[in-house]
């Protein structure tokens, strides 16, 4: 819109509007296609410098969407001004004016905040589409028009849980390929026996394979719950308003929004069976969460157990050969760390860190709201998104490129006392033990004892030793 001069006061400022709430006024340069409770919250909140995430501004701007479609279809919202504000939607969601966001993360409780700020982008910018300009709210309103039939309260729930339904599918694709990956790497060393570890002591022998077809089990079956927790956000608070009641909506509105609003995300979403509780609880989105930490404990043991088993060279387990990806040392020449498995520790960590500011979020509403919704929602988009952006570097950095160190591994299982035990059905636990004492002190393998004191033949030693009989396939 072209510039102009605007009077305020005693004098004029170009490029200026003025707009009002029942605060007062402030003047907002005309560029800006938000308003002035957007600017009070930029004002108010100079927390973090981070704003909302795409995903959520999207999703955001979706349910304006179905909303301005039900309140045209059910005559709350004349067709001229509706379709305004459907082009304007459109415009966010094909990537304009993704610079006029600028609510911090941490804000106003329930979201208000960035639920003005989405009204004043969307009511203005219909506003320039109409030829009028901006900050003619008596003609089209944030409030009056673009949040009719709304509040925060049952929008910011309900954009919350499509953003991250819509990134959790990524997410679960992205696990069962990993899961997969971790499976395969077994399927490459199933016949590589070493030892097992039980109390980070040496235990019964294991085969390397087994060990990461395990782990890759792990990850499909946290794939599993997580999907099962998303499945329980098709759920939506939207048509509840401000405490439940659904105050302020027409007949049949619930039922109406939540259908185009599914048909517009392609999700398969329903009312919610209280809506007084899904404005109380976030007990869902709680939920959803901790599954995002079991998954981070899951990473984390694994991680840790690739970066012993990589350890070394000389030093360490050396059991497998993890791939160098970079130089591990500013000093040390030739050093290479196990730098992937690190990295997915640290974001383990954080998510983990993320879920417990989530758990004292969820508890911390009080009778017809919770408040603390948007640093659940930032919390939880960023672990999936740090989980979607890494976890495939992982896998074909990391997982896919692990070899066995076949020499280690050999030296290693054959002094490894442990295998008394594959004699203790045939010659009893307490000899078994007496053997195990033998070959410490004199650093002898188990087999070569049982041979030379004549326990068993070299035949019958080798047949009840054979480690390669080991693997539990049936599983795989």
């Amino acid at each position: 819109m072209a510039g102009r001069w605007k009077k305020f006061g005693g004098g004029y400022k170009y490029n200026m509007r003025l707009e009002k709430d029942s605060l007062g006024e402030k003047i907002i340069p005309s560029r800006f296609y938000y308003g002035i409770q957007t600017l009070r919250a930029v004002e108010n909140f100079p927390v973090s410098g981070r704003t909302q995430r795409t995903e959520l501004i999207h999703a955001y701007v979706t349910v304006k969407k179905a909303a301005a479609l039900t309140n045209m279809k059910l005559g709350v919202l004349d067709n001229k001004k509706g379709e305004a504000i459907l082009k304007a939607a459109n415009d966010v969601l094909h990537g304009k004016l993704a610079d006029q966001f600028p609510v911090d993360i941490y804000q106003a409780g329930a979201g208000t905040s960035f639920n003005m700020n989405i009204n004043e982008v969307l009511a203005n910018r219909a506003l320039e589409i109409l030829k009028r300009n901006k900050g003619e709210y008596d003609y089209l309103s944030p409030n009056d028009h673009v949040n009719a039939s709304q509040s925060s309260n049952d929008t910011f729930p309900t954009a919350s849980h499509i953003a991250i339904i819509k990134e959790t599918d990524k997410l679960y694709n992205i696990l069962i390929n990993l899961g997969k990956s971790f499976k395969l790497k077994g399927s490459q060393l199933l016949n590589m026996p070493k030892s097992g570890r039980t109390h980070l002591m040496d235990a019964m022998p294991v085969l390397l394979g087994d060990e990461f077809i395990a782990y890759g089990n792990t990850i499909l079956h946290a794939a599993k719950e997580i999907y099962e927790k998303r499945n329980n956000l098709l759920e939506v608070a939207i048509g509840g308003t401000a405490t439940g009641t659904g105050i302020n909506t027409p007949t049949s509105y619930t039922v109406t929004v939540v259908k185009i609003l599914g048909e517009l995300t392609l999700l398969n979403l329903t009312p919610a069976k209280d809506s007084f509780e899904a404005l109380q609880s976030r007990s869902q989105i709680l939920n959803f969460s901790s599954a995002l930490r079991g998954l981070a404990h899951d990473l984390i043991r694994i991680s840790n157990d690739l970066r012993l088993m990589g350890s070394g060279p000389t030093s360490g387990f050396a059991e497998i050969n993890l791939p160098h990806v970079q130089p591990g040392s500013s000093i040390m020449p030739g050093k290479f760390n196990p730098v992937m498995a690190e990295c997915l520790n640290m974001i383990s960590f954080q998510i983990i860190g993320n879920d417990t500011t989530a758990l004292l979020a969820a508890q911390a509403g009080q009778f017809e709201l919770n408040v603390m919704t948007p640093v659940m929602t930032s919390n939880i988009l960023d672990s999936i998104s740090f989980l979607n952006n890494y976890l495939p570097i992982f896998q074909t950095k990391c997982i896919e490129g692990i070899t066995a160190n076949k020499d280690r591994l050999k030296t290693i299982i054959e002094i490894n006392p442990s295998l008394a035990t594959l004699l203790s059905t045939k010659i009893g636990y307490l000899k078994a033990a007496e053997l195990v004492k033998e070959a410490l002190e004199n650093k002898k393998s188990i087999k070569d004892i049982v041979v030379a004191r004549g326990i068993l033949t070299k035949e019958e030693a080798d047949k009840i030793l054979d480690l390669k009989t080991i693997s539990q396939k049936k599983n795989w």
